[in-house]
Protein backbone atom coordinates (compact mmCIF):
# COMPACT_ATOMS: atom_id res chain seq x y z
CA UNK A 1 0.00 0.00 0.00
CA UNK A 2 1.25 3.33 -0.90
CA UNK A 3 2.28 5.98 1.99
CA UNK A 4 0.53 9.62 2.32
CA UNK A 5 3.93 10.44 1.45
CA UNK A 6 4.27 8.28 -1.80
CA UNK A 7 1.05 10.00 -2.64
CA UNK A 8 2.63 13.12 -2.25
CA UNK A 9 5.76 13.16 -4.11
CA UNK A 10 4.24 11.41 -6.97
CA UNK A 11 1.72 14.55 -7.41
CA UNK A 12 4.64 16.96 -6.84
CA UNK A 13 6.04 14.55 -9.71
CA UNK A 14 2.49 15.47 -11.86
CA UNK A 15 3.10 19.09 -11.64
CA UNK A 16 6.58 19.72 -12.30
CA UNK A 17 6.60 17.40 -15.28
CA UNK A 18 5.41 21.04 -16.74
CA UNK A 19 7.72 23.20 -16.80
CA UNK A 20 5.54 26.92 -16.93
CA UNK A 21 3.89 25.08 -13.59
CA UNK A 22 6.72 25.18 -12.00
CA UNK A 23 7.77 28.38 -12.59
CA UNK A 24 4.11 29.33 -11.61
CA UNK A 25 4.36 27.38 -8.84
CA UNK A 26 8.09 28.50 -6.85
CA UNK A 27 9.38 24.90 -8.18
CA UNK A 28 12.34 24.82 -8.23
CA UNK A 29 12.83 22.21 -11.33
CA UNK A 30 13.09 22.66 -15.27
CA UNK A 31 13.32 26.56 -15.11
CA UNK A 32 15.08 25.96 -18.24
CA UNK A 33 12.42 24.04 -20.18
CA UNK A 34 9.72 24.64 -22.11
CA UNK A 35 6.68 21.98 -22.03
CA UNK A 36 6.90 18.89 -24.54
CA UNK A 37 3.78 19.40 -27.33
CA UNK A 38 3.75 15.81 -28.34
CA UNK A 39 1.38 13.00 -28.48
CA UNK A 40 3.49 10.66 -26.92
CA UNK A 41 3.62 13.09 -24.21
CA UNK A 42 0.42 13.62 -23.64
CA UNK A 43 -0.20 9.51 -23.75
CA UNK A 44 2.83 9.43 -21.08
CA UNK A 45 0.75 12.42 -18.71
CA UNK A 46 -2.52 11.08 -18.90
CA UNK A 47 -0.93 7.51 -17.94
CA UNK A 48 1.02 8.75 -15.02
CA UNK A 49 -1.92 10.92 -13.88
CA UNK A 50 -4.91 7.90 -14.28
CA UNK A 51 -2.45 5.96 -12.12
CA UNK A 52 -2.36 8.52 -9.57
CA UNK A 53 -5.97 9.13 -9.29
CA UNK A 54 -6.68 5.14 -8.77
CA UNK A 55 -3.81 5.39 -5.86
CA UNK A 56 -4.96 8.00 -4.59
CA UNK A 57 -8.62 6.68 -4.45
CA UNK A 58 -7.75 3.56 -2.82
CA UNK A 59 -5.42 5.40 -0.14
CA UNK A 60 -8.57 7.93 0.63
CA UNK A 61 -10.53 4.75 1.45
CA UNK A 62 -8.02 3.63 4.25
CA UNK A 63 -6.70 6.08 6.05
CA UNK A 64 -8.76 7.54 9.21
CA UNK A 65 -7.84 11.15 9.35
CA UNK A 66 -10.20 13.00 8.28
CA UNK A 67 -7.56 15.64 6.90
CA UNK A 68 -5.36 12.61 5.59
CA UNK A 69 -8.66 11.59 3.55
CA UNK A 70 -9.40 14.93 2.54
CA UNK A 71 -6.57 15.67 0.92
CA UNK A 72 -6.09 12.17 -0.70
CA UNK A 73 -9.41 13.21 -2.29
CA UNK A 74 -8.17 16.28 -3.67
CA UNK A 75 -5.08 14.61 -5.02
CA UNK A 76 -7.32 11.97 -6.64
CA UNK A 77 -9.37 14.83 -7.98
CA UNK A 78 -7.11 16.71 -9.40
CA UNK A 79 -5.41 13.69 -11.43
CA UNK A 80 -8.61 13.38 -12.43
CA UNK A 81 -8.87 16.51 -13.81
CA UNK A 82 -5.36 15.57 -15.51
CA UNK A 83 -6.32 12.66 -16.64
CA UNK A 84 -9.74 14.04 -18.74
CA UNK A 85 -7.96 16.94 -20.10
CA UNK A 86 -5.27 14.87 -21.92
CA UNK A 87 -8.45 12.79 -23.16
CA UNK A 88 -10.88 14.97 -24.28
CA UNK A 89 -11.88 14.64 -28.06
CA UNK A 90 -14.38 15.97 -30.46
CA UNK A 91 -14.84 15.72 -34.45
CA UNK A 92 -13.27 12.74 -33.74
CA UNK A 93 -9.80 14.01 -32.83
CA UNK A 94 -7.84 14.54 -29.52
CA UNK A 95 -8.72 18.04 -28.74
CA UNK A 96 -4.59 18.49 -28.37
CA UNK A 97 -4.48 17.82 -32.37
CA UNK A 98 -6.81 20.73 -32.54
CA UNK A 99 -5.32 23.27 -30.28
CA UNK A 100 -2.73 25.45 -31.73
CA UNK A 101 -1.34 26.84 -28.62
CA UNK A 102 2.37 27.47 -29.22
CA UNK A 103 2.20 31.32 -28.48
CA UNK A 104 0.70 30.80 -24.74
CA UNK A 105 2.94 27.89 -24.14
CA UNK A 106 6.47 29.44 -25.26
CA UNK A 107 5.67 32.59 -23.52
CA UNK A 108 3.77 31.78 -20.12
CA UNK A 109 6.98 30.65 -18.08
CA UNK A 110 9.05 33.18 -19.66
CA UNK A 111 6.03 35.83 -18.71
CA UNK A 112 6.59 34.77 -14.80
CA UNK A 113 10.28 34.08 -15.14
CA UNK A 114 10.09 38.26 -15.84
CA UNK A 115 7.50 39.28 -13.46
CA UNK A 116 7.19 37.07 -10.17
CA UNK A 117 10.59 35.74 -9.58
CA UNK A 118 12.59 36.49 -6.54
CA UNK A 119 16.15 35.62 -7.62
CA UNK A 120 18.72 37.86 -9.40
CA UNK A 121 18.20 38.87 -12.90
CA UNK A 122 20.98 36.91 -13.99
CA UNK A 123 19.57 33.45 -12.81
CA UNK A 124 16.11 34.27 -14.45
CA UNK A 125 17.50 35.26 -17.73
CA UNK A 126 19.86 32.43 -18.06
CA UNK A 127 16.40 30.50 -17.64
CA UNK A 128 15.32 32.86 -20.36
CA UNK A 129 18.32 31.64 -22.39
CA UNK A 130 17.42 28.36 -22.12
CA UNK A 131 14.19 28.14 -23.22
CA UNK A 132 14.43 30.60 -26.17
CA UNK A 133 16.84 27.90 -27.53
CA UNK A 134 14.27 25.60 -27.55
CA UNK A 135 11.46 27.08 -29.54
CA UNK A 136 12.24 25.57 -32.57
CA UNK A 137 12.20 22.49 -31.46
CA UNK A 138 9.11 22.78 -29.70
CA UNK A 139 6.98 24.43 -32.48
CA UNK A 140 8.31 21.42 -34.72
CA UNK A 141 6.58 19.38 -32.39
CA UNK A 142 3.52 21.44 -31.98
CA UNK A 143 2.64 21.27 -35.78
CA UNK A 144 3.67 17.37 -35.83
CA UNK A 145 0.53 17.30 -33.10
CA UNK A 146 -1.78 19.16 -35.35
CA UNK A 147 -4.74 17.83 -37.00
CA UNK A 148 -7.53 20.14 -38.77
CA UNK A 149 -7.29 22.75 -35.74
CA UNK A 150 -9.83 25.10 -35.23
CA UNK A 151 -9.58 28.29 -37.33
CA UNK A 152 -10.36 30.41 -34.45
CA UNK A 153 -7.89 29.13 -32.04
CA UNK A 154 -5.15 28.74 -34.84
CA UNK A 155 -5.87 32.61 -35.21
CA UNK A 156 -5.65 33.24 -31.61
CA UNK A 157 -1.88 31.20 -31.56
CA UNK A 158 -1.13 33.05 -34.64
CA UNK A 159 -1.95 36.66 -33.38
CA UNK A 160 -0.20 35.40 -29.73
CA UNK A 161 2.98 34.61 -31.65
CA UNK A 162 2.72 37.57 -33.75
CA UNK A 163 3.44 39.48 -30.24
CA UNK A 164 6.56 37.54 -28.91
CA UNK A 165 8.92 39.18 -31.09
CA UNK A 166 8.22 42.51 -29.14
CA UNK A 167 7.93 40.33 -26.17
CA UNK A 168 11.46 39.10 -26.80
CA UNK A 169 12.63 42.62 -27.35
CA UNK A 170 11.67 43.87 -24.29
CA UNK A 171 13.45 40.92 -22.49
CA UNK A 172 16.78 42.28 -24.68
CA UNK A 173 16.37 45.45 -23.03
CA UNK A 174 15.97 43.99 -19.55
CA UNK A 175 19.22 42.05 -20.03
CA UNK A 176 20.86 45.40 -21.25
CA UNK A 177 19.82 47.28 -18.04
CA UNK A 178 21.10 44.26 -16.21
CA UNK A 179 24.50 44.17 -17.91
CA UNK A 180 23.46 40.33 -18.53
CA UNK A 181 26.91 38.65 -19.02
CA UNK A 182 25.65 36.54 -22.01
CA UNK A 183 23.22 39.09 -23.44
CA UNK A 184 24.65 38.62 -27.08
CA UNK A 185 24.03 34.31 -26.69
CA UNK A 186 20.35 36.25 -26.26
CA UNK A 187 19.80 38.01 -28.64
CA UNK A 188 20.86 35.46 -31.15
CA UNK A 189 18.29 32.78 -29.95
CA UNK A 190 16.05 35.72 -30.20
CA UNK A 191 16.90 35.66 -33.68
CA UNK A 192 16.30 32.29 -34.32
CA UNK A 193 13.12 32.00 -31.98
CA UNK A 194 11.71 34.76 -34.08
CA UNK A 195 12.85 32.50 -37.58
CA UNK A 196 11.50 29.95 -36.17
CA UNK A 197 8.07 31.09 -34.84
CA UNK A 198 7.70 32.64 -38.87
CA UNK A 199 8.12 29.40 -40.48
CA UNK A 200 5.82 28.02 -37.53
CA UNK A 201 3.17 30.82 -38.68
CA UNK A 202 3.72 30.28 -42.51
CA UNK A 203 2.57 26.20 -41.77
CA UNK A 204 0.15 26.66 -39.65
CA UNK A 205 -1.92 29.02 -41.45
CA UNK A 206 -1.81 26.84 -44.44
CA UNK A 207 -3.30 23.83 -42.27
CA UNK A 208 -7.16 22.86 -43.35
CA UNK A 209 -8.96 24.11 -40.46
CA UNK A 210 -12.70 23.53 -38.54
CA UNK A 211 -15.10 25.96 -36.98
CA UNK A 212 -16.46 23.19 -34.43
CA UNK A 213 -15.24 22.91 -31.42
CA UNK A 214 -18.12 21.66 -28.96
CA UNK A 215 -17.39 18.18 -26.92
CA UNK A 216 -20.47 17.41 -26.55
CA UNK A 217 -22.97 17.23 -23.03
CA UNK A 218 -21.43 14.15 -21.68
CA UNK A 219 -18.19 15.75 -22.01
CA UNK A 220 -19.12 18.69 -20.58
CA UNK A 221 -20.85 17.41 -17.62
CA UNK A 222 -17.60 15.13 -16.66
CA UNK A 223 -15.51 18.39 -17.08
CA UNK A 224 -17.66 19.93 -14.67
CA UNK A 225 -17.91 17.17 -12.32
CA UNK A 226 -14.02 17.04 -12.56
CA UNK A 227 -13.94 20.14 -10.62
CA UNK A 228 -15.98 19.40 -7.84
CA UNK A 229 -18.51 21.20 -9.00
CA UNK A 230 -21.68 18.86 -8.17
CA UNK A 231 -24.42 20.48 -10.28
CA UNK A 232 -25.85 19.25 -13.55
CA UNK A 233 -25.82 21.66 -16.53
CA UNK A 234 -29.48 22.38 -16.16
CA UNK A 235 -28.88 23.30 -12.64
CA UNK A 236 -25.96 25.75 -13.50
CA UNK A 237 -28.17 27.30 -16.52
CA UNK A 238 -31.25 27.96 -14.09
CA UNK A 239 -28.17 29.70 -11.67
CA UNK A 240 -27.29 31.97 -14.43
CA UNK A 241 -31.23 32.70 -15.58
CA UNK A 242 -32.31 33.23 -11.51
CA UNK A 243 -29.34 35.68 -11.17
CA UNK A 244 -29.50 37.53 -14.75
CA UNK A 245 -33.44 38.38 -12.92
CA UNK A 246 -32.14 39.32 -9.71
CA UNK A 247 -29.53 41.69 -10.76
CA UNK A 248 -30.96 43.60 -13.42
CA UNK A 249 -33.83 44.24 -10.73
CA UNK A 250 -31.44 45.43 -8.59
CA UNK A 251 -29.86 47.48 -11.46
CA UNK A 252 -32.98 49.07 -12.00
CA UNK A 253 -33.97 49.95 -8.50
CA UNK A 254 -30.31 51.40 -7.72
CA UNK A 255 -30.71 53.64 -10.85
CA UNK A 256 -34.13 55.15 -10.16
CA UNK A 257 -32.59 55.94 -6.43
CA UNK A 258 -29.26 57.05 -8.07
CA UNK A 259 -31.02 59.47 -10.43
CA UNK A 260 -33.64 61.32 -8.31
CA UNK A 261 -30.24 61.21 -5.87
CA UNK A 262 -28.29 63.53 -8.26
CA UNK A 263 -30.89 65.59 -10.26
CA UNK A 264 -30.79 63.68 -13.26
CA UNK A 265 -33.64 63.10 -16.10
CA UNK A 266 -36.18 59.75 -15.13
CA UNK A 267 -35.27 59.01 -18.77
CA UNK A 268 -31.96 58.65 -17.85
CA UNK A 269 -30.30 55.21 -18.70
CA UNK A 270 -28.41 52.50 -16.78
CA UNK A 271 -25.25 53.26 -18.98
CA UNK A 272 -25.97 57.14 -18.89
CA UNK A 273 -25.91 57.20 -15.15
CA UNK A 274 -22.53 55.01 -15.25
CA UNK A 275 -20.95 57.21 -17.37
CA UNK A 276 -21.84 60.24 -15.18
CA UNK A 277 -20.64 58.39 -12.08
CA UNK A 278 -17.22 57.58 -13.85
CA UNK A 279 -16.65 61.30 -15.18
CA UNK A 280 -18.22 62.46 -10.66
CA UNK A 281 -15.80 60.42 -9.26
CA UNK A 282 -12.56 60.15 -11.70
CA UNK A 283 -9.37 59.77 -10.14
CA UNK A 284 -7.55 63.38 -9.75
CA UNK A 285 -5.20 63.50 -12.00
CA UNK A 286 -2.91 66.81 -12.27
CA UNK A 287 -0.72 67.61 -15.37
CA UNK A 288 -1.17 63.82 -16.50
CA UNK A 289 0.79 62.13 -14.21
CA UNK A 290 0.05 58.59 -14.17
CA UNK A 291 1.80 57.82 -11.11
CA UNK A 292 -1.01 59.72 -9.19
CA UNK A 293 -3.09 56.46 -10.07
CA UNK A 294 -0.76 54.03 -8.63
CA UNK A 295 -0.61 56.13 -5.24
CA UNK A 296 -4.31 56.26 -5.42
CA UNK A 297 -4.38 52.04 -5.67
CA UNK A 298 -1.68 52.47 -2.95
CA UNK A 299 -3.61 54.25 -0.48
CA UNK A 300 -6.64 52.30 -1.20
CA UNK A 301 -5.40 48.81 -0.57
CA UNK A 302 -3.39 50.45 2.74
CA UNK A 303 -6.99 51.86 3.92
CA UNK A 304 -8.73 48.91 3.13
CA UNK A 305 -6.05 46.54 4.89
CA UNK A 306 -6.57 48.66 8.01
CA UNK A 307 -10.71 49.09 7.36
CA UNK A 308 -10.73 45.04 7.77
CA UNK A 309 -8.24 44.89 10.75
CA UNK A 310 -9.94 47.66 12.77
CA UNK A 311 -13.17 45.08 12.34
CA UNK A 312 -10.90 41.82 13.24
CA UNK A 313 -13.44 40.89 9.44
CA UNK A 314 -10.78 38.41 8.57
CA UNK A 315 -7.28 36.33 9.75
CA UNK A 316 -4.64 38.01 8.12
CA UNK A 317 -1.21 36.18 8.53
CA UNK A 318 1.77 38.18 9.28
CA UNK A 319 4.13 36.46 6.41
CA UNK A 320 2.12 38.02 3.65
CA UNK A 321 2.38 41.35 1.40
CA UNK A 322 1.28 42.85 -1.83
CA UNK A 323 3.20 45.09 -4.17
CA UNK A 324 1.21 47.27 -6.64
CA UNK A 325 3.19 49.09 -9.35
CA UNK A 326 3.23 50.55 -12.62
CA UNK A 327 4.15 48.34 -15.24
CA UNK A 328 7.65 49.03 -16.12
CA UNK A 329 8.18 50.41 -19.67
CA UNK A 330 10.03 47.53 -20.97
CA UNK A 331 6.88 45.28 -19.26
CA UNK A 332 4.20 47.19 -21.23
CA UNK A 333 3.63 45.07 -24.14
CA UNK A 334 3.30 42.51 -22.30
CA UNK A 335 0.85 44.14 -20.12
CA UNK A 336 -1.61 45.87 -21.45
CA UNK A 337 -4.44 46.67 -19.06
CA UNK A 338 -3.10 45.08 -15.81
CA UNK A 339 -2.43 41.85 -14.65
CA UNK A 340 -2.23 40.14 -10.77
CA UNK A 341 -0.22 37.26 -10.19
CA UNK A 342 -0.54 35.70 -6.87
CA UNK A 343 1.79 34.55 -4.32
CA UNK A 344 4.11 30.75 -6.16
CA UNK A 345 2.07 28.04 -3.83
CA UNK A 346 5.78 26.43 -3.08
CA UNK A 347 7.66 29.29 -2.58
CA UNK A 348 8.78 29.82 0.65
CA UNK A 349 9.45 33.02 2.69
CA UNK A 350 6.91 36.23 2.38
CA UNK A 351 4.35 35.13 0.07
CA UNK A 352 3.95 38.40 -2.33
CA UNK A 353 1.31 38.84 -4.95
CA UNK A 354 2.08 41.22 -7.77
CA UNK A 355 -0.28 43.81 -9.09
CA UNK A 356 1.03 45.54 -12.48
CA UNK A 357 -1.09 48.77 -13.60
CA UNK A 358 -0.65 49.82 -16.99
CA UNK A 359 -1.88 53.10 -17.50
CA UNK A 360 -2.87 55.59 -20.19
CA UNK A 361 -4.48 59.10 -20.74
CA UNK A 362 -7.09 57.23 -22.78
CA UNK A 363 -7.62 54.52 -19.42
CA UNK A 364 -8.02 57.07 -16.90
CA UNK A 365 -12.04 56.84 -17.07
CA UNK A 366 -11.59 53.13 -15.83
CA UNK A 367 -9.95 54.43 -12.80
CA UNK A 368 -12.70 55.68 -10.34
CA UNK A 369 -12.90 56.50 -6.72
CA UNK A 370 -15.84 53.57 -6.79
CA UNK A 371 -14.18 51.45 -8.87
CA UNK A 372 -10.59 51.17 -7.24
CA UNK A 373 -11.62 50.39 -3.75
CA UNK A 374 -14.02 46.56 -5.07
CA UNK A 375 -11.43 45.85 -7.85
CA UNK A 376 -9.05 46.36 -4.42
CA UNK A 377 -11.57 43.97 -2.44
CA UNK A 378 -11.68 41.68 -5.37
CA UNK A 379 -8.06 41.36 -5.90
CA UNK A 380 -6.26 42.21 -2.79
CA UNK A 381 -7.53 42.12 0.85
CA UNK A 382 -9.80 40.12 1.15
CA UNK A 383 -9.89 38.89 -1.84
CA UNK A 384 -7.24 36.73 -3.97
CA UNK A 385 -4.31 37.93 -2.63
CA UNK A 386 -5.59 37.54 1.22
CA UNK A 387 -7.07 33.70 -0.17
CA UNK A 388 -4.18 32.33 -2.17
CA UNK A 389 -1.32 34.05 0.08
CA UNK A 390 -3.29 32.35 3.33
CA UNK A 391 -3.60 28.66 1.44
CA UNK A 392 -0.01 29.27 0.55
CA UNK A 393 1.10 28.50 4.21
CA UNK A 394 -0.76 25.73 4.42
CA UNK A 395 0.85 22.37 5.58
CA UNK A 396 -0.95 20.35 2.92
CA UNK A 397 0.89 20.49 -1.07
CA UNK A 398 -2.65 19.66 -2.56
CA UNK A 399 -4.20 22.38 -0.73
CA UNK A 400 -1.36 24.96 -1.39
CA UNK A 401 -1.66 23.72 -5.36
CA UNK A 402 -5.08 22.70 -5.90
CA UNK A 403 -6.77 24.84 -8.60
CA UNK A 404 -10.70 25.62 -7.70
CA UNK A 405 -12.03 28.29 -9.63
CA UNK A 406 -15.40 28.45 -8.11
CA UNK A 407 -13.83 28.43 -4.86
CA UNK A 408 -11.58 31.52 -5.47
CA UNK A 409 -13.86 33.16 -7.55
CA UNK A 410 -17.14 32.56 -5.45
CA UNK A 411 -14.87 34.37 -2.43
CA UNK A 412 -14.15 37.35 -4.05
CA UNK A 413 -17.54 38.04 -6.06
CA UNK A 414 -19.00 37.11 -2.43
CA UNK A 415 -16.58 39.66 -0.83
CA UNK A 416 -17.63 42.69 -3.65
CA UNK A 417 -21.82 42.43 -1.62
CA UNK A 418 -20.10 41.44 1.33
CA UNK A 419 -17.95 44.45 1.79
CA UNK A 420 -20.32 47.06 1.12
CA UNK A 421 -22.85 45.94 3.44
CA UNK A 422 -19.74 46.43 5.57
CA UNK A 423 -20.57 50.18 4.91
CA UNK A 424 -16.55 50.01 3.52
CA UNK A 425 -18.28 52.79 0.77
CA UNK A 426 -20.23 55.10 3.33
CA UNK A 427 -22.17 57.50 1.70
CA UNK A 428 -21.15 55.74 -1.63
CA UNK A 429 -22.57 52.53 -0.90
CA UNK A 430 -25.48 52.89 -3.82
CA UNK A 431 -23.04 54.29 -5.66
CA UNK A 432 -20.55 51.37 -5.56
CA UNK A 433 -23.13 48.89 -5.68
CA UNK A 434 -24.47 50.38 -8.75
CA UNK A 435 -21.32 50.18 -10.91
CA UNK A 436 -20.85 46.58 -9.05
CA UNK A 437 -23.86 45.20 -9.94
CA UNK A 438 -23.00 46.57 -13.69
CA UNK A 439 -19.73 44.91 -14.02
CA UNK A 440 -20.86 41.84 -12.11
CA UNK A 441 -23.49 41.33 -15.16
CA UNK A 442 -20.96 39.67 -17.53
CA UNK A 443 -20.76 36.61 -14.99
CA UNK A 444 -24.42 35.40 -16.21
CA UNK A 445 -23.41 35.52 -19.59
CA UNK A 446 -19.82 33.74 -19.14
CA UNK A 447 -22.08 30.57 -17.42
CA UNK A 448 -24.39 30.50 -20.83
CA UNK A 449 -21.73 30.91 -23.09
CA UNK A 450 -19.69 28.80 -21.43
CA UNK A 451 -22.08 26.00 -21.18
CA UNK A 452 -23.18 27.03 -25.11
CA UNK A 453 -19.20 26.80 -26.34
CA UNK A 454 -19.35 23.32 -24.62
CA UNK A 455 -22.29 21.70 -25.50
CA UNK A 456 -23.14 23.35 -28.95
CA UNK A 457 -26.88 24.08 -27.39
CA UNK A 458 -27.55 27.64 -28.35
CA UNK A 459 -30.71 27.06 -25.33
CA UNK A 460 -28.22 27.80 -23.17
CA UNK A 461 -27.83 31.22 -24.31
CA UNK A 462 -31.31 31.92 -23.30
CA UNK A 463 -31.09 33.32 -19.56
CA UNK A 464 -33.28 36.34 -19.58
CA UNK A 465 -32.14 38.81 -22.49
CA UNK A 466 -34.93 39.49 -24.99
CA UNK A 467 -32.32 37.85 -28.03
CA UNK A 468 -32.59 35.22 -30.78
CA UNK A 469 -29.40 33.00 -31.69
CA UNK A 470 -30.05 32.03 -34.88
CA UNK A 471 -27.20 32.24 -36.81
CA UNK A 472 -24.83 29.59 -37.95
CA UNK A 473 -21.53 31.37 -36.43
CA UNK A 474 -20.98 30.15 -32.43
CA UNK A 475 -18.48 33.10 -31.84
CA UNK A 476 -21.07 35.54 -33.47
CA UNK A 477 -24.26 34.03 -31.18
CA UNK A 478 -22.50 34.47 -28.31
CA UNK A 479 -21.00 38.09 -29.06
CA UNK A 480 -24.58 39.09 -29.71
CA UNK A 481 -25.08 37.74 -25.36
CA UNK A 482 -22.16 39.15 -24.07
CA UNK A 483 -22.11 42.35 -25.82
CA UNK A 484 -26.31 43.05 -24.28
CA UNK A 485 -25.63 41.73 -21.05
CA UNK A 486 -22.09 44.12 -20.55
CA UNK A 487 -22.18 46.66 -23.29
CA UNK A 488 -18.51 45.91 -24.53
CA UNK A 489 -17.14 46.90 -27.54
CA UNK A 490 -17.11 44.69 -30.23
CA UNK A 491 -12.95 44.09 -29.75
CA UNK A 492 -13.35 43.16 -25.63
CA UNK A 493 -15.95 41.07 -26.37
CA UNK A 494 -14.23 39.35 -29.25
CA UNK A 495 -11.13 39.04 -26.47
CA UNK A 496 -13.14 37.82 -23.84
CA UNK A 497 -14.63 34.80 -26.25
CA UNK A 498 -11.82 33.72 -27.13
CA UNK A 499 -10.72 32.58 -23.79
CA UNK A 500 -14.13 31.29 -22.87
CA UNK A 501 -13.63 28.73 -26.04
CA UNK A 502 -10.45 27.55 -24.62
CA UNK A 503 -10.48 27.54 -20.88
CA UNK A 504 -13.71 25.22 -20.87
CA UNK A 505 -15.61 25.24 -17.21
CA UNK A 506 -13.52 27.76 -16.43
CA UNK A 507 -15.99 30.87 -17.03
CA UNK A 508 -18.91 29.59 -15.26
CA UNK A 509 -16.74 28.89 -12.02
CA UNK A 510 -17.38 33.15 -11.30
CA UNK A 511 -21.19 32.90 -10.85
CA UNK A 512 -21.33 28.64 -9.66
CA UNK A 513 -18.91 29.83 -7.50
CA UNK A 514 -20.48 33.35 -5.98
CA UNK A 515 -24.02 30.54 -5.33
CA UNK A 516 -22.08 28.19 -3.55
CA UNK A 517 -20.10 30.21 -1.35
CA UNK A 518 -23.28 32.27 -0.31
CA UNK A 519 -24.92 28.91 0.12
CA UNK A 520 -22.43 27.62 2.05
CA UNK A 521 -22.46 31.05 4.45
CA UNK A 522 -26.61 30.37 4.92
CA UNK A 523 -26.36 26.76 5.72
CA UNK A 524 -23.04 27.73 8.28
CA UNK A 525 -25.58 31.00 9.83
CA UNK A 526 -28.45 28.44 10.01
CA UNK A 527 -25.99 25.90 12.02
CA UNK A 528 -24.49 28.27 14.46
CA UNK A 529 -27.54 30.63 15.05
CA UNK A 530 -27.95 30.08 18.50
CA UNK A 531 -24.48 29.46 19.57
CA UNK A 532 -22.83 32.75 17.47
CA UNK A 533 -23.63 36.18 17.46
CA UNK A 534 -23.67 37.26 13.36
CA UNK A 535 -20.46 39.14 14.15
CA UNK A 536 -19.18 35.69 15.26
CA UNK A 537 -20.54 33.77 12.77
CA UNK A 538 -18.57 36.10 9.68
CA UNK A 539 -15.65 35.81 11.45
CA UNK A 540 -15.97 31.76 12.33
CA UNK A 541 -16.94 31.66 8.21
CA UNK A 542 -13.99 33.42 6.73
CA UNK A 543 -11.50 31.90 8.90
CA UNK A 544 -12.26 28.07 8.59
CA UNK A 545 -12.99 29.26 4.28
CA UNK A 546 -9.31 30.83 4.41
CA UNK A 547 -7.21 28.54 6.89
CA UNK A 548 -8.90 25.25 4.92
CA UNK A 549 -6.76 26.13 1.91
CA UNK A 550 -7.57 25.45 -1.64
CA UNK A 551 -10.49 22.86 -2.84
CA UNK A 552 -13.79 22.71 -4.38
CA UNK A 553 -16.69 24.49 -2.64
CA UNK A 554 -18.05 21.27 -2.18
CA UNK A 555 -15.33 19.74 -0.33
CA UNK A 556 -14.92 22.83 1.75
CA UNK A 557 -18.47 21.91 2.58
CA UNK A 558 -17.17 18.87 4.55
CA UNK A 559 -14.35 20.67 6.66
CA UNK A 560 -17.05 22.91 8.00
CA UNK A 561 -19.33 19.83 9.05
CA UNK A 562 -15.86 18.54 10.10
CA UNK A 563 -15.25 21.60 12.41
CA UNK A 564 -18.87 22.19 13.63
CA UNK A 565 -19.40 18.18 13.91
CA UNK A 566 -22.72 18.52 12.17
CA UNK A 567 -24.13 18.19 8.51
CA UNK A 568 -24.80 21.16 6.55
Amino acid sequence: MNSIKTINDRYLQMLAADPNACVELGLEKNLDQLPDPSLKELARTEQQASELHKEATLLAGDVTDFHQQLDMQLIALSAAQQSLHCALRFNGKLQAQQLPDAGDEISAGIFYLVTNDPRPAEARLENILARLRHVPTYLQKMLARLDTPVARWVDIDLETVAGLPDFFETILAWADEEGFSRRDELEAAIKQANAAMTEYATSLSAMPTTNAFSIGAEQAQALVSSKGIELTLAEIHQIACDFVTRTQRQIEELRGVLVARHGLAASTTASELQEFLEREHAVEVTENNLGQVIERYQNISTELEIFVKERALFPIPDQQTMKIMQTPAFMAPMIPAGAMMPPPAMRTGIRTSMVYLTLSPELLKEHTELGIPLMMVHEGIPGHHLQLSTAAMHSSVIRRTFSANEHAEGWTTMLEDYMLDQNLMGDLTDEARFVTKLDLSRIGARVAIDLYFMTGDTRYLDIGYELEFDGDDPFANAAKLLIAATGFSAGRAEAELNWYSQERAYPLSYLVGNHLVWQLKSDFQRATAETMTPDEQDRGFHRIYLESGNMPVAYLRKVFEHELQDPL
